[in-house]
């Protein structure tokens, strides 16, 4: 049960003082937006079309002569703004991450880019407003979002589940999401920061799993997404550096280390003013001080670390060959890790980091992690290159090794580039080049460490198998109960280390719609490989009896149809793997090639019978199951929570006959081999449809070995493989 919705909290002064209604031409309220600048909002692109009129993915720049109405509703309730989009900083909502030939997206495609706009006030704000505080999310932190009207009772409460490239996924846990709540700051009131822009909710009827195979459970909580920091600086690079809350520690030792730094009034002026018009601010001029330059500094996002970068080049102008600088440039480095942990670059140097790894494919960013931090006790799940290179960011180097983590991962990067003869390899070593002194790290050093990893990369290419495995359509299926309709996201995984979601469906489908979208995807998406793509359906435990495998679309017009289960391999995945049944995995799969295959039949489909028989046969990763519908899903069940590899089984068979032929079909067959060794079952059967006895009629195969990755921004709670 939840805890009763309140209105804002005596502590979220700070966030009323920079809370803004965007309202329609009826003067209604259409959504919310955040004052960032004394002069700038930030909001969605689809409260700004909706205020102007317009459709919600309208795309063209809205014109200037075109104002949008707004109100501080706790500063000056009466009182009416006037906004006008940034043309700059207009990112309407697109269906892909690249920009170029955006579209808009489909009726009820979650998640999609974009979605974001900068509108510039008229007049002055009203007195009392202030520039929101922003933090990047953290995992379990409760958060809180506010109806546009702002009266105080439209508050709802929510958890954030996930941060992936676009969105933040997340769990509300009191409140009802409504259309105001858009373009409205997430804040997080622990930390006193603005995590998050709201940006659209999840039909809490599509998260409902499986409700008449239990219906006792609960519904499940709502879902609703947001646009969380790292995304808006992705996607707006020209936007003016975000505030931050204020911090103390180490602020007097920047002080200090300063001041031996920069020994003249005049140095500290031109850093000041240097400073200020980098990130957007008004600069003290004569006034100018220690104090101005270094609370200018730790107010913003990557403040400090821009300052380190002007002072770098303020010491390198005016006193080049003085051996002194070298030890407080490293003194200074060290204490900005104090300051401000989690930040080494400048906005424009991260920036145009960003923007090179947007473009590389060749490195997986999870195993990017693993290879730089083999250390650390435990990896976050990066989304994509600059997400990982984030995460290196907030890492310091080993006593042995002194190139920093973020570093090593971009030689990492540039190296994989250069083996595909790919130019972003040039960029990305001028960019380390140019960055490496700066964080205190010799080039001589950084060629170094970049010779010994081409090496070592140009070894293992050279001993490197030429097979490697075909791409995978990855569909996280959502029944809609009974388990007629379905909602879904459709992936795309390639060995060419491509992740990244293709296709969603927020509205109940029937299968055959379902199939024609995966039909799509193999043509559009994997169109090199479209003869051995596997096609993977990630189900929940209650629902993998749905014979999606026998699936098929009839085609329309000269297309003869497409049937998945007969034309390419089609396994079945649970969703639901976790820490526990990990170990069991591990070790059934260390066991695959040599142990036997294990038979559960009618005599074990009680759950503890069945329970008993796994944990009497510890090393049996393959299973043939033979029994009655009514107990397939229970003894499914019983497999996945044992670490189970494979289970091959018949949906309407299940006599002595039947599993006999699915004990020939497994008894010699590699592993790897048994998805196409049913496919071919199944083809058999479709050939000869006048022998309805065919074993490979109504074949199933759960195929669930932990070589997925979940899709980050699921509904459901997904759980990864591996500890």
């Amino acid at each position: 049960m939840t805890r009763p919705v309140t209105g804002p909290a005596h502590g979220d002064s700070h966030l009323n003082r920079a809370f803004v209604t965007v309202l329609g031409r009826a003067g209604n309220p259409v959504g919310a937006g955040v004052l960032v600048t004394p002069s700038l909002i930030l909001t969605c692109a689809h409260v700004v079309n909706s205020a102007l009129g317009q459709g919600r993915f309208h795309s063209p720049v809205p014109s200037r002569v075109h104002g949008v109405r707004l109100r501080f509703p706790h500063l000056d309730r009466e009182r009416e703004l006037t906004g006008r989009v940034v043309p700059e900083m207009w990112r309407p909502p697109r269906s892909r991450a690249s920009t170029e030939q955006p579209s808009p997206p489909a009726e009820g495609m979650l998640p999609y880019y974009g979605d974001l706009a900068v509108l510039e006030l008229d007049t002055e704000a009203p007195a009392g407003s202030e520039p929101a505080c922003f933090l990047a999310h953290r995992d379990g932190n409760e958060v809180v979002a506010r109806w546009a009207s702002g009266h105080p009772l439209p508050t709802l409460r929510a958890v954030p589940r996930v941060d992936s490239h676009p969105w933040i996924a997340l769990d509300v846990l009191g409140g009802t999401v409504a259309e105001g709540f858009s373009g409205g700051p997430l804040w997080d009131r622990e930390r006193q920061a603005v995590v998050g822009l709201v940006v659209a909710a999840h039909d809490p009827a599509i998260l409902n799993e499986a409700l008449t195979l239990a219906p006792r459970r609960q519904q499940a909580p709502s879902s609703m997404y947001a646009i969380g920091i790292s995304s808006i600086e992705t996607e707006m690079p020209g936007l003016p550096p975000l505030a931050v809350p204020a911090a103390g520690r180490g602020r007097q030792q920047l002080h200090l280390v300063l001041e031996e730094l920069l020994p003249s009034r005049q140095a500290i002026r031109e850093c000041e003013e240097r400073l200020a018009a980098s990130l957007g601010r008004q600069s003290a001029g004569a006034a100018a001080d220690i104090e101005r330059l270094v609370g200018l500094a730790m107010g913003v996002r990557r403040g400090v670390p821009e300052l380190l970068n002007i002072v770098y080049d303020q010491i390198r102008e005016h006193r080049p060959s003085d051996p002194a600088q070298e030890s407080l440039w490293l003194r200074a480095l060290q204490i900005a890790r104090l300051v401000s942990p989690g930040e080494r670059l400048s906005p424009g140097q991260h920036r145009n980091l960003t923007g090179l790894l947007s473009q590389c494919r060749q490195t997986d960013p999870v195993s990017l992690l693993h290879k730089v931090l083999p250390y650390a006790d435990t990896h976050p799940m990066p989304c994509d290159l600059a997400d990982a290179t984030d995460v290196l960011e907030g890492y310091d180097p080993q006593p042995s090794q002194p190139m920093p983590p973020l570093l090593q991962g971009v030689v990492h990067i540039s190296t994989h580039q250069r083996v595909v003869g790919s130019e972003l390899a040039d960029d990305l070593d001028a960019w380390a080049r140019s960055v490496a002194p700066r964080l205190g790290v010799a080039r001589v050093a950084l060629d170094q460490y970049g010779a010994d990893i081409r090496a070592a990369q140009a070894d293992r290419v050279s001993k490197r198998s030429p097979d490697v495995g075909p791409p995978r359509v990855q569909v996280e299926l959502l029944p809609v109960p009974p388990g007629g309709l379905f909602t879904y996201q459709i992936w795309v995984w390639s060995a060419e280390n491509r992740h990244e979601i293709v296709q969603t469906q927020d509205t109940e489908v029937p299968s055959t719609q379902v199939v024609e979208a995966i039909l799509q995807v193999l043509r559009t998406e994997v169109h090199e490989y479209p003869e051995n793509a596997v096609v993977e359906f990630f189900l929940a435990p209650g629902w993998l009896r749905l014979d999606v495998d026998a699936w098929e679309f009839p085609g329309k017009g000269d297309d003869v149809g497409f049937h998945p289960g007969i034309a390419r391999r089609v396994v079945l995945r649970s969703s639901v793997r976790t820490r526990e049944t990990y170990a069991g995995w591990k070790r059934r799969s260390s066991a695959l090639s040599a142990a036997p295959r294990l038979l559960i039949d009618e005599r074990h489909v009680d759950a503890s019978v069945a329970r008993a028989r796994l944990e009497v046969h510890p090393e049996a990763g393959v299973v043939i199951l033979c029994c009655g519908q009514q107990d397939q899903g229970r003894v499914l069940r019983q497999c996945i929570q044992a670490g189970v590899h494979t289970v091959l089984w018949h949906r309407e068979g299940y006599d002595s006959h039947v599993a006999a032929d699915m004990l020939a079909l497994v008894e010699s067959v590699d592993p790897v081999r048994i998805p196409e060794e049913v496919r071919m079952a199944r083809a058999k059967a479709r050939a000869d449809p006048d022998y309805p006895a065919h074993f490979g009629k109504q074949l199933s195969l759960l195929h669930d070995g932990p070589d997925h990755r979940p899709p980050p921004l699921a509904p459901d709670s997904w759980v990864l493989t591996q500890p």
